[in-house]
């Protein structure tokens, strides 16, 4: 649909036509292309924009532009970050596209204004240069390794928490060859044993109900170096996953629940635990512990009885979660969970066990020997502990005579050195000697010779 705004200027008037590109189709928001982009790609939902602009008044002032800055302006698309005329807007465009919008006051400061250059109801006129535009990176540290295109929004703010049962359909793609296409019901946490790569709940974590969207995946949160030989993947290898999040029931927060529901899910989420740990799966079986920790350890004004369970149960989280960690080859955070158990129970056998083992593989040699002698002390029968303290010294001693020899080598090095200076040094002053002297040898013929 075309239809017409008009723009005073002086004394005349002049008749600017564009395409309505409201959903509603009320005229609210009028686009005229002045230069066509390239490509046939547009900017999706959640994407990333950078656009230069420049915004009148219909009578001709400007207010505002990105060019006399000279900094290009970026926002996230249809975040609400901008005016709606803007969102709309801009997701018309392709890269390289001039257009100009004519903005209804409903889809740009309204009633309200943006004073002082901006009056109440007043209809706007953006010119508008899209440069780029990129995906939403979803991980923490904004590395690059996950990036999602909304195609259709999700309806909400809510998103799934970790342990949120999820209802998704999912399409893996690697080189253009679909590798994976599912409809599926999992539990956050246990996406690993439906094959899925470790970013993928992720992906599924930032989503909201009715969402659909495009994931690249790179192979830090994908199959890793390993790849997948299950679905033929190299290692290092890219992926890209569409996934529609149909449905999901979040689990329950620790503000959620009473103290009799916090110890009844906290011995059910243990026992989950224990199995997946029988069954090797490490990182599932933490997730489950965790919840212990998360749920019950600020718990205050319990009972006497229910602080006993409590106390046995986040015991237990953190010995266990210690255990995970030293299988999954991450000594710091086992340690950690020792410290916290230790704290819980200062002379336990497991922790003080297993923070020498943490220890040991972090080569703290000394500090995991005198964890190891402390449960050879209180628990004279723990032969493991015995034959870890032997160990330790014979680590000492190998590290001792190591150092010895890199102490060694370096006065070695240091005594070359020295005496490779004091062999120049020597060589220079004979040098330097030879020289005086055969100064010496000329001005006593240059006297003779004037004698002469």
């Amino acid at each position: 649909m075309t239809m017409t705004a008009e723009k005073q200027t002086g004394g005349g008037q002049h008749i600017m036509e564009g395409e309505d590109i409201t959903p509603k189709k009320d005229g609210g928001v009028l686009k005229l292309v002045k230069r066509e982009g390239t490509g046939s790609e547009l900017p999706m939902t959640g994407d990333k924009v950078f656009v230069h602009y420049v915004g009148t008044l219909l009578d001709g002032t400007h207010f505002d532009s990105s060019r006399d800055r000279g900094d290009k302006f970026s926002f996230e698309l249809g975040k609400g970050q901008v005016i709606k005329a803007w969102d709309i807007g801009v997701a018309t465009m392709k890269v390289g596209e001039l257009s100009q919008f004519v903005c209804k006051p409903e889809y740009a400061y309204g009633s309200a204004g943006s004073p002082p250059k901006i009056p109440p109801d007043a209809t706007l006129i953006f010119e508008v240069e899209l440069f780029e535009f990129r995906g939403e990176d979803i991980t923490e540290d904004e590395d690059g390794g996950i990036i999602r295109r909304i195609i259709t929004k999700g309806e909400g703010y809510s998103k799934p928490n970790e342990g949120a049962v999820v209802e998704v359909t999912v399409e893996g793609t690697c080189d253009e060859r679909v590798f994976d296409q599912r409809e599926l019901k999992f539990e956050i946490g246990d996406g690993d044993s439906f094959g899925l790569p470790a970013g993928l709940e992720k992906c599924i974590m930032a989503m909201e109900q009715g969402e659909e969207a495009l994931f690249t995946i790179k192979s830090k949160y994908g199959f890793g170096n390993a790849g997948s030989e299950k679905y033929n993947i190299p290692g290092g290898a890219t992926l890209k996953y569409k996934i529609k999040l149909t449905a999901f029931e979040k689990s329950k927060e620790s503000w959620e629940m009473n103290t009799v529901e916090k110890l009844e899910q906290s011995s059910i989420v243990k026992e989950k635990g224990t199995q997946y740990f029988k069954e090797g799966k490490y990182k599932q079986a933490s997730v489950q512990y965790k919840k212990i920790v998360s749920w019950l350890e600020h718990e205050s004004g319990l009972s006497e009885e229910d602080e006993k369970k409590a106390k046995a149960l986040r015991l237990a989280a953190h010995l266990n979660l210690a255990m995970c960690y030293l299988k999954m080859q991450e000594p710091n955070q086992a340690l950690e969970n020792c410290d916290k158990a230790l704290e819980i129970d200062s002379s336990n056998e497991k922790a003080l066990f297993r923070r020498g083992e943490a220890l040991f593989c972090m080569k703290e040699f000394d500090s995991a020997r005198d964890d190891f002698q402390r449960v050879v002390q209180l628990y004279p029968a723990n032969k493991a502990a015995k034959s870890q303290v032997l160990l330790c010294h014979k680590r000492m001693k190998e590290q001792h005579e190591k150092d010895k020899r890199i102490y060694a080598n370096m006065f070695q090095k240091f005594a070359e050195r020295d005496s490779k200076k004091e062999a120049e040094k020597v060589k220079t002053d004979d040098k330097e000697n030879g020289d005086e002297e055969m100064e010496v040898e000329n001005g006593e013929k240059e006297t003779a010779s004037e004698a002469n």
